[in-house]
């Protein structure tokens, strides 16, 4: 099946194969590292270039293709990162309806400041306070 060709499909339905319900089961999967599949279906889903998704996981393309060709799984370290992308894009989605409203409101300063919510995405700690965040929002508190 191919990203770029599904028209409605959420962020939860399309990794529901990977077991990140938790923080043990993220860290479990990501400890046996993740096909680099998942990466070029989470660029697909959320139309983000490959490069600007590799850059958020401090990766290059030619890395990431390299994981590819030699049909390695990506590293802990980096199966993690994209793991917890995954859950906070599933659950942003949840929260503001769809991915795209999503995407819009990573992309807006946060309230009296300059800094993006998106410019967190390049640690996996930016994304556990982006989650928190969301949490806090989804919950009626301005943030």
């Amino acid at each position: 099946m191919n990203v770029t060709s599904e028209k409605s499909f959420s962020i939860k339905d399309w990794f529901k194969n990977l077991n990140i319900s938790t923080r043990h089961s993220l860290v479990f999967t990501a400890r046996k590292g993740i096909d680099p599949k998942v990466f070029y279906d989470l660029a697909g889903l959320l139309k983000m270039p490959e490069q600007k998704l590799a850059s958020i996981l401090n990766l290059s393309s030619r890395t990431l293709n390299n994981y590819k060709t030699q049909h390695k799984n990506l590293d802990p370290i980096y199966s993690e990162h994209l793991l917890k992308l995954i859950g906070l894009f599933e659950f942003g989605e949840q929260v503001f309806g769809n991915i795209n409203e999503f995407m819009y409101w990573l992309e807006k300063p946060f309230w009296n400041s300059a800094e993006k919510p998106i410019e967190w995405l390049n640690t996996p700690g930016g994304v556990d306070l982006l989650t928190d965040e969301i949490h806090r929002l989804a919950e009626g508190y301005p943030i």
